[in-house]
């Protein structure tokens, strides 16, 4: 039998917003999301692509059409406002019962659809059928670093206002190789770190007005988006390096919470040279040993 653990909301948002080439939600073993409220509340409006849980004259969960459950990497219920594992409720039995089948842990949503909904208003829908192509076409956002505060992506989510908009974006940092004009001229902080995503490129020498940038922007509740072209490897270096400077993370616990946010998050060899130059400096010591095989 799987596990049963609690998710946050923020996981649910990064599990979503995860991308390669399209949207990962268009993946058929990629995430199970299931609204175990009540029909009618399903239909007054629930999270983006969720299916609602069905349940046969003998009392048994009928999973939805074409879904195997079995490999599915993310199987998340969630009802009203639970957050615990135990109970008795509907999203309880929900998860006891796609527990029993699943490889991999079965998640239940802490706080529930009232929680997500609140945090995320954008990812409320009464939609309930998608096309493949229409998954795959869902708009991305940048993943959140740093719950309500520090959001990582690509410089079109950047420079895409809706996005900006409900993420209450007021400071940027641009990674990328794209001028920052655009941002200026909307009235929102900037600071440039552009550089090459080569590894001849530099970006030791900025962490620290990084940090001065961003640091007093967090402690101030204000929310700041980092963004690279592609949202890969400058960003997340940078984020990484925030994590480390400001929050005095390992840059063992820094790569392990970006990649947890974004699983294809990949500094180039050089940044992580430079991300444990950084450890060094900010903490005194090498934590990390980059000679493994995971970075």
């Amino acid at each position: 039998m799987a596990a049963i653990v609690l998710c946050e909301s923020s996981q649910l948002y990064n599990i979503l917003n995860q991308r390669v080439r399209v949207s990962r939600v268009a993946e058929c073993n990629y995430l199970c999301l299931i609204d175990a409220r009540t029909e009618a509340q399903y239909n007054s409006g629930h999270i983006i692509t969720a299916r609602h849980a069905k349940w046969d004259n003998s009392g048994s969960l009928v999973l939805p059409l074409n879904t195997e459950v079995e490999g599915m990497r993310y199987i998340i219920v969630y009802d009203v406002n639970s957050s615990s594992v135990s109970g008795s409720g509907t999203a309880h039995k929900c998860v006891e019962t796609l527990a029993k089948v699943s490889l991999y842990p079965v998640y239940l949503l802490s706080g529930g659809y009232k929680q997500f909904s609140a945090l995320y208003p954008f990812f409320r829908t009464q939609r309930i059928l998608y096309t493949i192509k229409e998954l795959e076409s869902l708009p991305s956002y940048p993943v959140e670093i740093l719950p309500g505060l520090l959001y990582m992506g690509d410089y079109k989510q950047a420079t895409t206002p809706f996005i900006v908009k409900d993420l209450k974006v007021s400071a940027f940092v641009n990674v990328s190789d794209q001028s920052s004009i655009i941002f200026e001229k909307g009235h929102r902080s900037v600071l440039d770190m552009r550089v090459a995503d080569s590894t001849q490129a530099n970006l030791y020498s900025s962490f620290d007005k990084l940090c001065m940038f961003v640091g007093p922007r967090l402690k101030a509740g204000t929310s700041v988006m980092i963004f690279s072209s592609r949202g890969v490897s400058r960003c997340s270096t940078v984020a990484m390096a925030l994590l480390i400077g400001h929050l005095k993370h390992s840059l063992k616990d820094a790569w392990a919470h970006v990649l947890q946010c974004k699983s294809n998050m990949q500094p180039n060899r050089a940044f992580v040279q430079q991300l444990s130059d950084w450890e060094l400096h900010s903490l005194g010591q090498r934590l990390t040993d980059i000679s493994e095989p995971n970075y």
